[in-house]
């Protein structure tokens, strides 16, 4: 199936006291029915935004929900972050545990309401990962997680995202406008438009097509990573400070951009191939977000969900001073 999801902030309800929790269910609620949620589903989302928020409140004490709408997939993703003490996920998941003297019947509410749940826990806290479709068949998920936020919550964002699904091709793109605010936002979206109309052509055509569209703009760090699905290569194209990695559970393979600013000037734009990047993480994040992180040190986080890998490196490395995009996809093994 072809698809494409564009860049879009993501929602961050703060929970600090019980007076949040409404909230984060009016909010919630008010995106299912922008995605055409009918009553039921509705009911489904606010259910599942008040026990989210509700746990965290009641075991980490404060936290944050983050909300995203699914456009191309017709659905919505919930995620609560904390920095809690962990739980065991085994203990936690049958109704009747407990760890406040409560019913205990929070997470095992949200797996039965859920099409797509995950979770990961250590002593650094939890993020809880539900997401929601409308009607309650199983739905094909796309394992794919993003986490952008503006600085300051600002509206307009620098940063930029998009990623295009052809077949078994896939193309992805990070865009960081340099600065922040409206002018970094306007040099980002002229970078994606060009981008959208010829996401898998040649790196160097695609970048002077970019190139030429962010011409007359602030300009900015720019990053394409192109995968076949068929071969499990990935070419991979950076100019600027756009971070790169490809993980799998045994190491992590950094992937070097070039120096200068696309819609100013650099060199000509050169790609790097990576043989094998089937089954492996794609992870793509600008540099609002610190670059001295290993995913290893969080064992088992590389069998998570995208979307669960994404808030876990924001809350824990986002630099809190400029925009942040951290976009992981988990790219699927060629057939054999």
């Amino acid at each position: 199936m072809d698809l494409t999801l564009h860049s879009a902030l993501t929602q961050v309800i703060a929970l600090e006291d019980d007076s949040q929790i409404g909230e984060a269910r009016r909010t919630a609620t008010k995106l299912a029915q922008q995605a055409g949620f009918d009553d039921n589903d509705c009911g489904r989302v606010a259910l599942v935004a008040t026990e989210l928020a509700s746990n965290i409140l009641k075991h980490a004490r404060h936290g944050e929900l983050h909300l995203r709408a699914l456009p191309a997939l017709g659905g919505l993703e919930l995620i609560a972050v904390d920095r809690g003490p962990g739980f065991d996920l085994h203990d936690c998941l049958p109704d009747g545990f407990s760890t406040r003297g409560t019913q205990g019947i929070g997470l095992g509410a949200l797996l039965r309401q859920s099409q797509v749940f995950d979770v990961y826990a250590d002593e650094r806290g939890a993020v809880v990962l539900v997401r929601l479709f409308a009607g309650r068949a199983p739905v094909a998920d796309w394992r794919l997680g993003v986490s952008q936020h503006s600085l300051h919550h600002d509206p307009a964002c620098g940063d930029a995202w998009q990623v295009t699904r052809k077949g078994n091709q896939l193309s992805a793109l990070v865009i960081d406008g340099l600065g922040h605010g409206i002018e970094a936002e306007k040099a980002a979206r002229a970078g994606c438009q060009a981008f959208n109309h010829t996401p898998f052509a040649v790196p160097a055509l695609l970048f002077d097509d970019m190139h030429q569209a962010m011409n007359g703009t602030r300009g900015g760090a720019v990053a394409v990573a192109q995968y076949d699905g068929d071969s499990g290569h990935l070419r991979f194209t950076g100019i600027g400070n756009i971070g790169a990695c490809l993980v799998s559970a045994e190491k992590s393979r950094g992937m070097a951009s070039h120096p200068g600013i696309v819609g100013a000037q650099f060199r000509r734009a050169q790609p790097f191939d990576f043989g094998g990047a089937g089954g492996q993480l794609l992870i793509l994040f600008s540099d609002g977000l610190q670059s001295r992180w290993n995913l290893l040190d969080y064992p088992g986080l590389v069998h998570r969900h995208p979307a669960v890998i994404a808030a876990v490196l924001h809350r824990d490395f986002c630099r809190g001073r400029d925009d942040v995009t951290v976009l992981v996809i988990a790219l699927e093994a060629p057939d054999v």
